[in-house]
């Protein structure tokens, strides 16, 4: 079952400690979009913009990387200034090894930021990618999400039982 668990669980992308990540190593992020960074379907926000930019301010380089059609993906990564993979097949490993041969990194040099186990995680964690799952921005969800939701719910409740020094909840 571990490979349900993501490495860190966290409140939010934005409460994420990079300078952290950065100064144990790791110069590649791959982020999920929708519900990750923004709301599902949403343009880049001033705090996504922002990010985006920091992260580049810091040295890392990072990839969208989504299920979601071109146009979806292609808008968000140029209001961001990042690459991206449209049609990625998460949770299939071989969207995540693409992004890092984009990015020119490893597997322990790379994060993943994403908001379901299912797709973010699993995918992210078979690649060997150190994986973060982060609260969905929003509840009001498509119902094939919402009901994977339901199906995370005892996997969430289990890790946060087994990982209790990995878990954020900084309300910013």
């Amino acid at each position: 079952m571990s490979f349900l668990y993501p490495k860190e669980y966290k409140d939010s992308t934005y409460n994420i400690d990079f300078e952290q990540l950065y100064k144990e190593g790791y110069r590649g992020i791959i982020f999920d979009i929708d519900n990750t960074l923004v709301t599902h379907g949403s343009p880049a926000d001033e705090r996504a913009i922002a990010l985006f930019k920091h992260l580049k301010e810091i040295g890392f380089k990072c990839l969208l990387l989504s299920n979601n059609k071109e146009k979806r993906v292609r808008s968000f990564a140029d209001q961001v200034g990042a690459k991206y993979i449209y049609k990625a097949g998460k949770p299939k490993p071989s969207g995540y090894k693409k992004a890092m041969e984009i990015l020119k990194t490893k597997a322990d040099s790379t994060v993943f930021v994403g908001d379901q186990i299912f797709t973010d995680i699993i995918g992210a964690n078979l690649a060997g990618i150190r994986s973060i799952l982060v609260e969905p921005i929003d509840p009001h969800e498509e119902i094939q999400i919402v009901l994977k939701r339901y199906l995370e719910k005892p996997i969430i409740c289990l890790y946060k039982l087994k990982n209790k020094n990995s878990i954020s909840k900084d309300k910013k």
